[in-house]
């Protein structure tokens, strides 16, 4: 949205740029606008939304009666969140996502556009574990709301990627073949 220069991206990146989180009501606008593209007609993935009570709430009169079919609760012990987030990477021109087990965050330099890769402001130890802290206080009771509505799928985040989310598939789709 930012990119595209919608309103509500508009909006979103003077808050982003003065480095201050989204009020509800631009990170609604910016959910809405999205979830009112062609490609969401099948399904949709929200990740990150909603983190509060107040948003979930806002969340469920946006759409549909039914429109949101599941809540997966991806579980991962706190330590390895802080070293997934910490060893993160990103490229300030393309926005590709590294770690510092690779070559390109090594050097520095994106392999796909040649632009310089850092690690984000908000992506340091200290950083994450504030963002934790904030987790616990105001969007861990969110697990109870999605649950009590038999919409919350809880699932082991720690392993292999294409793992996880091979689980994620299931806990969505439990006619699917389980992992190993």
């Amino acid at each position: 949205a930012v990119r595209e220069g919608t309103d509500f991206g508009k909006q979103a990146k003077e808050y982003m740029d003065a480095g201050q989180l989204l009020p509800d009501d631009v990170m609604l606008g910016l959910v809405s606008e999205r979830l009112a593209r062609p490609d969401t007609e099948r399904g949709w993935l929200l990740d990150g939304f909603p983190r509060t009570a107040g948003q979930a709430a806002d969340l469920q009169r946006l759409v549909p009666e039914g429109g949101i079919t599941a809540a997966i609760n991806l579980e991962v012990p706190e330590d390895v969140v802080v070293e997934r987030i910490s060893s993160r990477r990103v490229c300030t021109e393309c926005g590709t996502i590294y770690s510092t087990n690779d070559e390109s965050a090594r050097s520095g330099t994106c392999e796909k556009c040649g632009g310089e890769v850092v690690q984000r402001d908000d992506d340091t130890e200290e950083a994450v574990r504030e963002r934790l802290a904030t987790y616990n206080e105001q969007t861990a009771p969110l697990l109870d709301h999605f649950d009590a509505q038999g919409l919350l799928a809880t699932v082991d985040g720690v392993g292999d990627p294409d793992d996880v989310a091979s689980r994620v598939n299931v806990a969505l789709d439990p006619s699917l073949p389980h992992p190993q």
